[in-house]
């Protein structure tokens, strides 16, 4: 198991307060819920949705020790997961509620994790599913596409100077 050290301290967006929980292996099923939810309208235009395939995939990266419950408020957001893996970490899933997407909360939470690594220096790695929102989202925050698969594309951001 993963030891997560980023994404501990609440934040703020707005007004309103973010707050970061740890994950249980009893939080599973209403994640696994959650990423469906958010995932399967992405992978239908794929022609990839297949519930026991998501199960799947889920069960073999869900990690609790590297996911952070999202809340704002008090109130369940979402998810993130980091994973350390040496001179890199790799944002696995970063899930939000529907409720939750749009409005800043997700660029807040991200913006928050890359001062944390720019100040460590660690480069962050991550894949998006092809036609995914989350692809211009990503870019956005400097993350450069380094290649692409058949579903998915993947992408890498180097630490920026904190003076830039």
């Amino acid at each position: 198991m993963t030891t997560l050290r980023y994404l501990t301290d609440p934040i703020q967006w707005g007004a309103r307060t973010v707050g970061f929980g740890p994950a249980h292996a009893d939080d599973f099923e209403r994640l696994l819920d959650l990423r469906i939810r958010v995932q399967r309208v992405h992978l239908e235009r794929l022609n990839r949705f297949h519930p026991d395939r998501a199960r799947k995939r889920f069960t073999a990266a869900y990690d609790p020790g590297a996911t952070r419950l999202v809340s704002v408020d008090g109130t369940f957001a979402g998810m993130v997961s980091i994973f350390d893996r040496g001179k890199t970490l790799e944002i696995g899933q970063f899930y939000l509620e529907p409720e939750f997407q749009s409005g800043g909360l997700g660029g807040t939470i991200l913006g928050s994790l890359l001062a944390a690594t720019d100040a460590d220096g660690r480069t962050l790695i991550l894949d998006v599913i092809r036609e995914s929102p989350a692809n211009r989202f990503y870019t956005r925050f400097g993350f450069i596409e380094t290649h692409q698969e058949t579903y998915d594309i993947y992408y890498q951001r180097t630490p920026h100077s904190l003076t830039e």
